[in-house]
This record gives structure tokens, sequence and C-alpha cells, in this order.
């Protein structure tokens, strides 16, 4: 029998009683509401927001759904959630602070008493961790003899520097320096470290000319001396305070001319002095007020600046898009909506979905570039809500061109062809990560990997379906059709209703998630972290209005049977057949992205504070270290003065609402943001 774990989040909070804690009089009555608020913004807004409007981390504590889940018997529910919230941080809170949360919950609804349905809701993405305001006596220098950043630079770099989110636009995620490899890993050891803020740490590196762009949890950017860690500049971006989101996730930056490039928490983009870190210029892409917000940033792709939005759950007039920019002045010169709206030939697979219904399609992590064929790549997110029948609709309705790969013209913004991985998508099993765009002979191909974990291998000049291969065990499909490469939903999650609940293996955490794949060309390997994970998921009804919208759907998650409690997966995949080559699998989960590089080594970190080393073509473990946290964020390997570097960012902010529920066992420090470099020892 699979064993179902409960994860609770933070959003148990939602269901403290609304009567006695140990006090003589309900606590609703109690005045102590703005003591409320600094105890729920501390223990409660990562998960739930600080409007208490929800994410996927925590429900929504101010809706319907929530009122109705509140239950009979409130001290039973109190006595439930102080045993087991906030995650990792169990018996930390005082009774007091739970009474003064409940104070100010209650402050913003009316209680009904009804069932509690021991599910944890998810609604729409705006989880704060907001890091405290620092004073330094630090004063900002500028780079000297920096050269700037041409597209050369972009598209074919030095193989010293790493300078684009996955090194180059191809999105490959391999390093061709080759002076750490299998004989002398060994020897690696801390050059330098740099403690970071705190927040969810999902950051790529970025290195030129001997110099680090470090992008903070915050919005806050840093040049670095990249042999030693020496501050050169920083800049603080100013954001609202309810505009941050999943712990203020940025996953990549980018840099051009004499320019960094950063899309914001409140949905705009920026430019910065890469000389002095002085802003330039500040466009905003749309309101944040709506929802909209980045949790990555922009690619240079024939020197416009693109970059996708997040927060595209809500039932907005704009719905969810891609912009290009000018990168001299911010000027907005296409905007590409990524749902076939009213007037688009595909608009029919909506069904009568009125356009500002249709929700979804964000893209989580930056897009690819062919400098060759000039064509932008990126993957797309499923509709929201996320279970059809919330929606309105049935999974037979494809509601393009959600869970899709997009090929795009980087000058205009023009859709040039599409390929749908999962159309009518109705589990939360997007296919919006990482597009890797490889040469097999005078084959030229994008490979691209889902929550489903189905690694996917198109024609990257056509769009044309080539392969595809299951890398982890799944029970949501009934047919997977590897010759056609179409998938086919389970009955009962093909024709599921509102307020029904199925299961889903892998469930909405994957299989594979935004820990990036990286791809070796010399070997013709890629590596895949993935999670062994399952989920149940009811859908539930959500009102059709304007401003409304969001997940609409209540999960929960538990390790998949018979692994023998090993959640965390590697597996390298020849892309030329498509053969798994080897796996290896542990107690913990991959937390980061992989690595490979010309040294034949695969680098990776974990929940367990490990940052490991693997040869990438047998599997076999090669090197670890211990840092001080949870390994977090996009390794990287750069080279300076003659010497190979190899860094890591720790620090995993909201992702432990999940993991010290699946891996309690497992001991996951809090806080503990940093950056680690490793050298070979002389």
């Amino acid at each position: 029998m699979i064993k179902k774990i409960k994860i609770f989040f933070i959003s148990l909070l939602i269901i403290i009683p609304i009567y006695k804690i140990g006090l003589a009089e309900p606590v609703h009555n109690l005045p102590n509401i703005d003591i409320g608020k600094i105890a729920y913004e501390k223990y409660c807004a990562e998960c739930h927001g600080y409007k208490l409007q929800g994410t996927a981390h925590g429900s929504n504590l101010s809706d319907n759904n929530f009122l109705q889940k509140l239950g009979k018997n409130p001290d039973k529910l109190y006595q439930e959630i102080v045993s087991t919230m906030p995650p990792g941080k169990i018996g930390n809170i005082e009774k007091k602070d739970y009474s003064n949360i409940t104070n100010y919950i209650l402050n913003f609804s009316d209680i009904k008493e009804e069932d509690n349905q021991d599910w944890v809701s998810f609604n729409d993405p705006s989880t704060i961790d907001q890091p405290e305001e620092r004073q330094s006596l630090f004063k900002n220098k500028v780079l000297e003899n920096f050269n700037n950043i041409s597209d050369k630079d972009i598209n074919y770099p030095k193989k010293n520097d790493w300078t684009s989110w996955r090194r180059t636009p191809l999105g490959h995620g391999y390093s061709p320096l080759k002076q750490i490899n299998k004989e002398n890993v060994k020897k690696l050891r801390l050059a330098w470290s740099l403690t970071m803020n705190d927040g969810s740490n999902q950051g790529t590196p970025l290195i030129s000319q001997g110099i680090m762009i470090l992008t903070h949890p915050g919005n806050m950017v840093q040049a670095l001396n990249a042999e030693n860690g020496k501050l050169i500049w920083e800049y603080r971006y100013t954001y609202p305070k309810d505009s941050m989101v999943l712990g203020g996730a940025t996953k990549n930056i980018a840099i051009y001319q004499d320019k960094i490039f950063m899309a914001t928490y409140d949905a705009a983009l920026i430019a910065l002095d890469i000389r002095t870190g002085k802003l330039l210029w500040k466009t905003i892409k749309a309101n944040y007020k709506d929802g909209y917000t980045h949790s990555s940033g922009p690619i240079i792709a024939n020197g416009t600046v693109i970059s996708g939005i997040n927060g595209c759950e809500r039932y907005i007039e704009d719905g969810c898009f891609i912009t290009g920019h000018d990168p001299s002045s911010g000027k907005e010169i296409w905007r590409t909506s990524t749902v076939a709206l009213s007037g688009d030939i595909n608009s029919a697979s909506w069904g009568d979905t009125p356009d500002i219904f249709k929700a979804g399609s964000d893209t989580w992590v930056a897009g690819s570039y062919d400098p060759i064929l000039n064509i932008f790549y990126i993957g797309t997110s499923q509709a929201k809500p996320w279970v059809a029948a919330s929606r309105g609709m049935s999974p037979n309705e494809k509601a393009l061109y959600t869970n899709s790969t997009l090929a795009m013209d980087p000058k205009t913004g023009k859709i040039l062809w599409y390929f749908q991985h999962i159309p009518g998508e109705t589990i939360d099993m997007e296919v919006g990560f990482e597009r890797i765009l490889a040469n097999i002979g005078d084959k030229k191909i994008v490979l691209t990997v889902g929550k489903d974990g189905i690694l996917w291998k198109l024609d990257r000049e056509k769009g044309k379906f080539i392969d595809l291969k299951e890398t982890i065990n799944q029970n949501i499909y009934k047919t997977v059709d590897r010759k056609k490469g179409k998938v086919i939903y389970r009955d009962d999650i093909l024709l599921s209703k509102i307020d029904t609940p199925f299961s889903a293996c892998p469930g909405i955490y994957g299989g594979h998630n935004w820990q990036a794949a990286s791809y070796d060309p010399e070997n013709n390997l890629i590596v895949i972290p993935l999670h062994q994970l399952c989920a149940d998921m009811v859908g539930r009804y959500i009102e059709q209005k304007e401003g409304g919208g969001g997940y609409g759907a209540d999960s929960k998650s538990y390790k998949m049977d018979n692994i023998d409690g090993k959640v965390g997966k590697l597996v390298s995949i020849n892309v030329e057949n498509m053969n798994q080559i080897w796996e290896y699998k542990q107690d913990a989960m991959f937390l980061t992205g992989a690595l490979t590089t010309a040294g034949g080594l695969t680098f990776i970190g974990d929940l367990e504070r490990k940052f490991m080393a693997f040869n990438t073509k047998t599997g076999e473990l090669l090197w670890h270290s211990v840092l001080g946290s949870a390994l977090h964020g996009f390794p990287v390997s750069y080279a300076t003065n003659g010497k190979q570097y190899i860094a890591v960012q720790t620090g995993m902010g909201v992702f432990r609402a999940l993991t010290s529920s699946i891996s309690p066992e497992i001991y996951q420090p809090e806080g503990g943001n940093a950056i680690y470099v490793f050298e070979l020892q002389n």
C-alpha cells in the first residue's frame, strides 16, 4: 500500500480554533490584530501570501473554499496544527502567537462551520519572504577594464565564461572546462563562500572576464571578483512587499552590451549598468496588483531581451504573454499572447470560453535560442484552474497554447510553430521547463522534460515529433504512443468532476520540476533530476468572474510505492537512441539543476546538504561535500587566471513546505542561504 504523507504546508494555520486556546474568551474577540499581522507575516506569509490569497504551497485563507473546510471541531483542528506546523519549525511558535494569528485571519473572514475535507488548497502564487533591510557602510566601486558583452559572447562564450542561464542560449548547462575531471575531482576544496539573502535561492551566477554577477532573493544583484568573492558593487531593487512570490525565486538574469537585465517581482523589467550597478531604465510589463510577477528572467536572442511572465492564473483581460524589449531603452518591441484568443486560428481549442477566462500558460523558466536558425524556444505551463472541470472545460478541449513548446521569431514575436505535449491538461502536469537545443548528426532537435517525467524529442526547425522516453514510473496515462507522440489520460482523470478526488503518479511536484537537466554534447547524454512523488487531487468550483480564478484545486503529496524511500532519482539518457544509460536513486530529493562538464563530470546538489560529482558516462558517485544547508539553484563552472571553479548555491526557502513533510527524517536547517565556490587543491 502506498504510504500517504499529508502535506499540510503552512496552510494548516488556516484551521486554528476560533474558540478557546487556554483563554477565558473566544480568541476572535481579542484585540491583537496588529500583533497577529506581525506573527502571520513571520510564520505564514511565505506560503499563504501577505494578502492571505494563497499560493501553490499554501491555501487561500480568504475565499469560500477555505471557509467551508474549517470543520466543526476547532479544538481538534488546533491540536493538529500545533503538532504539525509550520513545516520544519514544529514547537517553535508560542500559543499566544497562534492566538494572534487566528485573530488576524478572522479579521478577514466570517467563519462557517462545515466538514473539514483534510485537503490543502492551492490558489495563486503570492508567497512572500521579504528579507529585512540591512545597513552596510560598504561603498560601491566601479568595475574597471570590463569589455561590453557582444552577441558572440552570448551565443558562443569563451570557455572560461558562463554568460547565459544555462551558459549558452542552447540551454545545455554544460561547461567545456576539464581541468577538474574524473581523476582529480576528489581533490576539490572550498575556495570561497558568501552569505546570501534569505528566500528561495534558485538563481544562476553569470561569469565573464573574471567577474561574477550574482542574484540574491529580494531582487538584489552583486558584482563580485569571481576568484575570491570580493564585492565590487551591489544593487537592491525596491519592490512592493506583496509582489514577491514563492520565497523570491529569480532563476536567472541576462547580460548584454554594457547592461544587466532583471525581471522583477512587481512585473517590471530593469537594466543596470554592468560597471557601476546603477539603474539605467525600468519598464513595467504588467500590473503586479493583478497577480503578475516573475520567477525567472530574460534571454538575449538576436539583440532582443525576451522574457515571459507569471501570475496568469487570475481572470484578467491581459492574459498571459511573452514580450521582447529593446536593450538600449527598455521599449517593448512586441507582445505575444501564450493563449489562443479570439481571432487566433486556434481560439476554438478553448471551447466557448471567453477570452478573459482563458487563464494559465505561464512561463516559469527562461527560454532558449538557436542563433543559426534565429529561433527562440520556450515552454508554457498548463491551463488554469488546474482541473478542467474547475475551468468549465473538458480535457478533450486542447486549450492552446498551454503545455506547449513555442518556436518564435525573436524580432517580431511571431509563433513559427508549436507542439502541445499534453492537450487539455487537467492535473497540474505541466511541460513548461527547460528547452535543450542539441544537434545529433545533421538533425537539429529540441529536448524537454515535464512533470510526468516524459523526455520529448522534437525537430526544432519545424516542430515535428521524433521520439519520447518515459523516465519515471507513472499511472496517469492509459496510453503513451511513442510512434505518434500522443498521451491519453486514464478514464477517471478524463471524466473527473468538481469535488471528486483522484490520484496521480507522479504528482504536482513531479517527476521533473524546475531543477533543469544538463546535456553533454560530447557523449549525447542528458542527465535529468527527478522526484519520485505522487499526489491526490480534487478540483474545486471556481466562479468565473473578472479578477477571480486561481489554481482551484486541493492536493496532498506522498512518496511513490515500491521505491524503498528513495525519493531522489537521477537518470542519464542517450538522446540519439533514447535508451537509458544509468540511474542513481537516494532518499534525499535532488534540489538543484544538473551541471555537466568536459571533465566527464555531472554535478548536482540535494536536500541532505550534499554537493555531489558523478561520472557522467557511468553514474558512479566520485565525490561529495556536505554544505551548510540544502542545495538549490543552478550550479555553474568557470575559470579565471588559469583555474577552474565550480559554484553552487544553498537555501531553498518555500520548497521546504514540501520537503519537511516528505522527508522528516532528514535534518533541514532554517536559512543557510549562501554561494559556495570550489577549486582543486594546489
